[in-house]
């Protein structure tokens, strides 16, 4: 690749807002059902600005707005609650994107060698697949808005998701956006491009087509869920539920699933609820999970928990959501960024975690593995309950703040990536929507409910087991990543010292 040494807008000014737009084209691919198709190619033009950067600090700098624009555009929807914070949460995590700037730029400029043609695509992805690590992190936001997921709609996409988990897709879908850049600048590099894009393409089928499938049960069971819509209220949004439920009597429920937050009160401290909730059960016949959000009796703070209801009422073990939700449900440094919540509708009370995952055995001896809302964003946690024998994944959510933005439909499809990496079907269950069931290859079962609908529906899932290679190997696609940018890093340091050796 030949060297780059101007190129793009000469003006600083204007060259950061191209950077700026070049970093949030990207985002369109995240909407569900969106442009999925869009994200083998909506990183060239930000590749194509870093290349042209008249210096490695250049490149840093429209690395980090690039990354800025990224943020700012797949978060937007958050700007409602978190106002000005959203801009600087932006800004911070977009620094991540400065050292890969000039990474880009060093492996895409220079001499058009079969090495760099190789190297190039591979390092690049590398390193925006430590990016994608990094703000994963619980604290930094969490693993949303994964380059990865977006193609939670593209058959051969849920396969890679089985083999590698949504790091493979996102390795893959940079790669893809690098060797374009490299086919279009460099003449001298197309064939070494397109012979090694060949080879992993053929690797990739052929780990798609010959990894593990899990095992599907042939008996299917009947899961209902209830979403009661927009409704001001903990007692009345539970008087709505039971409504609901109540109308799944004599048609074969097994498990019933209620969203996040859907009973207000601590179920120890109102027995009375309770003991409606198991008159549910038995007039339907089905077990109902409930998740409650309050304050439970005994302990301090506010917790919320999956609870399991039978006719008898309700059943251990618990589950305490473990990955909250930052400013939404916690405010991290409290003392430190407490201000936040005098500019927004961050978490005036910080909620109490969980520590530890749990199983629940439902109707039939079926294992069910609960998640709360956030948490599907996380592949480890579906992950370690496919491992631990779960046969359903079930997931309790609410979006209503942000109603008419992408989150509704982008989290949902974030079960059917879940669902395909652990090779088990996902429950996605929401207060109101949107709502969606997906099998153990990550497909979709019946229709979603949106977020204009209050009402039921009644599917029929087949509880799967046995390991998918994710679940067997993990994050085996991180480590490789890893470990090509420290041989990137290695060869680099080798020329360098051979330079001032004179060899």
């Amino acid at each position: 690749m030949e060297r780059a040494t101007s190129g793009g807008p000469r003006s600083p000014w204007w060259r950061g807002l191209a950077a700026l737009l070049a970093g949030a084209l990207p985002a369109p691919v995240f909407p569900a059902p969106g442009w999925w198709w869009w994200a083998p190619f909506c990183l060239v033009p930000w590749l194509l600005l870093l290349r042209s950067a008249p210096s490695a600090r250049r490149a840093a700098l429209d690395g980090w707005l690039g990354g800025l624009g990224f943020m700012l555009a797949v978060h937007h929807w958050l700007m409602p609650s978190l106002h000005v914070f959203t801009l600087a949460l932006a800004a911070l995590l977009g620094l991540a994107w400065a050292p890969w700037g000039s990474l880009v730029r060093a492996l895409l400029t220079g001499p058009g060698t079969a090495w760099r043609a190789v190297s190039a695509p591979a390092g690049v992805a590398s390193g925006w697949l430590v990016i994608e690590l990094v703000r994963s992190w619980q604290g930094l936001g969490g693993p949303w808005g994964l380059l990865g997921a977006s193609q939670w709609q593209v058959g051969p996409a849920l396969r890679l998701f089985s083999v590698g988990g949504v790091w493979l897709v996102s390795l893959l879908l940079v790669a893809v956006n690098t060797a374009l850049v490299v086919v279009a600048t460099c003449s001298r590099a197309r064939r070494a491009a397109v012979a090694a894009g060949a080879v992993v393409a053929a690797a990739a089928a052929g780990g798609a087509l010959w990894a593990p499938r899990p095992e599907t049960a042939e008996r299917a069971v009947r899961v209902a869920v209830v979403q009661p819509g927009v409704i001001t209220g903990a007692a009345q949004r539970f008087d709505r539920q039971e409504r609901l439920t109540a109308e799944l009597a004599g048609r074969g429920a097994e498990l019933v699933v209620w969203g996040e937050s859907s009973v207000g009160f601590d179920l120890t401290a109102r027995p009375d609820l309770a003991d409606r909730l198991a008159a549910l059960s038995r007039r339907t016949g089905a077990q109902l999970l409930v998740n409650v959000d309050a304050r439970r009796h005994g302990r301090p703070g506010i917790s919320k928990t999956s609870v399991l209801v039978g006719p008898s009422g309700p059943v251990p073990p618990r589950y305490d959501k473990m990955r909250l939700v930052p400013f939404g449900e916690y405010v991290p440094a409290r003392p430190l960024l407490g201000w936040a919540t005098s500019v927004g509708r961050a978490a005036g009370e910080d909620r109490h975690p969980g520590d530890r995952q749990v199983l629940m055995e439902s109707p039939g001896g079926l294992r069910v593995g609960p998640l709360v809302c956030f948490e599907t964003a996380f592949p480890d946690l579906s992950r370690r309950l496919a491992r631990a024998g779960a046969g359903l994944l079930v997931a309790q959510s609410a979006t209503s703040t942000f109603q008419e933005s992408w989150a509704p439909g982008q989290h949902a499809s974030l079960a059917a990536v879940r669902a395909a990496e652990s090779g088990r079907p996902v429950v996605h269950a929401t207060l109101t929507g949107v709502s969606a069931v997906f099998d153990a290859s990550g497909r979709p079962v019946g229709p979603r409910l949106g977020t204009e609908l209050s009402t039921t529906g009644l599917y029929r899932v087949h509880p799967a087991a046995g390991s998918t290679a994710y679940v067997r190997f993990g994050d085996w696609a991180v480590y490789a990543a890893v470990g090509w940018l420290v041989v990137l890093g290695g060869v680099a340091v080798g020329r360098r010292v051979r330079g001032r050796a004179g060899l």
